[in-house]
């Protein structure tokens, strides 16, 4: 009998681009009503653990599921978005496609995707040693998850990423034997 780990981590719904913190980034009205539709698909999904980036538009997205099954949201700090730079970056296309297509590339105080997968996955192994054999939700971002996904599966690279990029939310699952992932499926909320 196979035994197996469950994890739908959970892109954030829509947030307030006009708040450049990223930290306190808050959800739009769209976004807080989206985020119904995240709650909606994991109901029937026997969660038992709650995780989220420390990012308020991460936690925000998951807490209304949390919230209505009884369970508390853990803090992971390593599941939080990649940082850019200290200040906003306007011509955020070019940038994100040079990060694509060499994961060393980093702004002068920001993080490249090496470090932002390196730091992501590192959480994701402390989460499956931790939860062996639950099932867990992870409030997430859409490139930090992107960097999760690439780690197993190369081809996801910017061509990819574009696709999903205005994907919110979006929810990945990923079935795991131990480490060894063993199923990955996207699901669209808003088909569902």
């Amino acid at each position: 009998m196979i035994h197996m780990t469950t994890i739908y981590f959970v892109r954030h719904a829509q947030p307030n681009y006009d708040n450049h913190n990223d930290l306190e980034r808050e959800l739009t009205a769209n976004g807080l009503e989206d985020r119904k539709r995240v709650t909606t698909f994991l109901l029937d999904k026997s969660v038992d653990v709650v995780l989220s980036s420390p990012y308020k538009r991460s936690f925000d997205t998951v807490k209304d599921f949390a919230d209505r099954v009884g369970l508390p949201v853990g803090i992971v700090p390593d599941f939080r978005e990649r940082k850019v730079e200290s200040v906003w970056i306007d011509d955020f296309e070019s940038f994100c496609k040079q990060q694509w297509a060499d994961f060393s590339y980093k702004l002068s105080d920001g993080e490249s995707l090496r470090e932002v997968q390196e730091r992501n996955i590192a959480a994701l192994q402390e989460v499956l040693a931790e939860h062996k054999d639950q099932t867990i939700v992870i409030g997430t971002h859409g490139t930090a998850l992107s960097t999760i996904l690439n780690y197993y599966d190369p081809s996801f690279g910017y061509n990819y990423f574009q696709r999903v990029r205005h994907f919110m939310p979006w929810i990945v699952k990923m079935a795991f034997d131990g480490e060894c992932l063993i199923e990955i499926a996207e699901h669209d909320v808003f088909e569902e």
